[in-house]
């Protein structure tokens, strides 16, 4: 199933660079210092300032040519979206309950399809922390049995091995107990499928990158099934860098060459949030579903300590499923880049405005996460592009050059 790219995506992708570059230049340059360690506010940088890239008055600093000549914020997309948010002590009912408040837009995709597919987070197949618990992967299949007559496929591409975590978090006894579904354990880098995505290397340069092509079967109906973590490097992973991250493939098992595409994201932290909203363009799903009953904060997305968060999340607008998730983390969105760039692009709801929350409200469900160590490092990618090239061409600020 492999794909070559071609030339109309290579042009797209070019384009994506230029874009890329007009985003990261002309920021205000990134803060000093986490007091204490401690949590940082919503909607408020380290030390209490305004957030990155804001001007005092709300404004936003041009820094010469940092605009590449277009002044214009991106016009939003217009479609609303509605998060569903549930609070609850039973992980399994919070995961079912907020899919059932979004049943009528979930009917409307499993319309048609085959099958699903459950991508759930083994980012560590040791810790259970760090993983989705099988009990949301329970809820998931407790809607499914109800409300679709297709088979299931729980299908992983961990960063070490995914059968590891199958045996560990107990997921080999869901087969057992959903039979009618014909549930599926599948590692997908043992399945070895994939399509290509062009994405940027720390030069700027582009390259190509296997993805499991599962995630992108026209056919499957596939659920992004997150949890709430920080990260050390995209500050917090949520259901966005589930799938991004997840569909990267390496080598499988049986295979004796060592490979690991995964590591084409991690280039720099500004092509880091390129990649993922690059990603998460080309992936095909429909539904995020991310489990908050316990989560993790400081050292995530594998070495972090509990938080008792007792909610879960799910949309089928995984831009605007991720924000609202930020938010009950008490993380502002904005400091998300590759959700922040996915809204840009308009993959879903990135405008509060827009988004409906049934059920619970965010107030409510809000309990403030502490974030990793390297938070201030993290948050660079807001700051000036010191490191690009020497320019040519217009080399000046649009308002040097007069009017023709």
């Amino acid at each position: 199933m492999a794909r070559v790219i071609g030339r109309r995506s290579l042009f797209q992708l070019a384009g994506a660079a230029a874009l890329l570059r007009k985003q990261l230049v002309g920021a205000q340059a990134p803060p000093t210092g986490q007091p204490g360690g401690g949590q940082l506010g919503p909607g408020r940088g380290p030390g209490g300032q305004a957030p990155f890239g804001q001007m005092p008055g709300g404004g936003r600093g041009r820094g010469g040519m940092g605009n590449a000549g277009n002044p214009e914020p991106f016009p939003g997309l217009e479609r609303r979206a509605t998060v569903s948010l549930v609070q609850g002590d039973d992980r399994r009912k919070n995961v079912y309950n907020a899919l059932m408040a979004i049943d009528k837009d979930l009917q409307v995709k499993l319309k048609g399809k085959k099958y699903a597919v459950i991508k759930p987070n083994f980012v560590n197949t040791v810790n259970q922390l760090a993983a989705l618990h099988v009990d949301a992967a329970r809820g998931i299949l407790d809607y499914l049995d109800a409300h679709f007559k297709g088979t299931v496929v729980v299908a992983e591409s961990s960063a070490g091995d995914t059968n590891q975590g199958y045996d560990n978090f107990k997921y080999r006894a869901l087969p057992g107990e959903y039979k009618k579904q014909q549930v599926q354990l599948i590692d997908l880098n043992d399945e070895g499928k994939f399509e290509r995505v062009a994405l940027l290397d720390k030069d700027l340069h582009m390259v190509p990158c296997r993805l499991a092509a599962r995630l992108m079967d026209p056919e499957a109906f596939v659920f992004s099934a997150a949890m709430f973590k920080t990260h050390n490097t995209a500050i917090a992973t949520l259901s966005i860098k589930n799938m991004v991250l997840g569909a990267p493939l390496h080598n499988g098992r049986t295979e004796t060459t060592r490979w690991n595409e995964k590591r084409k994201f991690h280039v720099g932290l500004r092509m880091t949030h390129y990649n993922m909203m690059v990603t998460a363009a080309r992936l095909n799903w429909h539904a995020s579903v991310i489990d908050g009953f316990e989560g993790m904060e400081g050292n995530g997305p594998s070495s972090g300590t509990p938080v008792p968060s007792r909610v879960a999340v799910a949309s089928t607008d995984f831009v605007a499923a991720d924000r609202i998730a930020a938010e009950c983390m008490g993380i502002d969105p904005e400091w998300l880049g590759y959700l922040k760039y996915s809204g840009q692009a308009e993959l879903g709801q990135f405008d509060p405005a827009k988004s409906d929350v049934i059920g619970a409200k965010v107030a409510d469900g809000k309990k403030p996460y502490r974030m990793h160590d390297t938070i201030e490092q993290e948050l660079k990618w807001q700051g000036p592009m010191t490191e690009l090239p020497f320019n040519l061409g217009w080399t000046h600020a649009m308002d040097d050059y007069p009017l023709a």
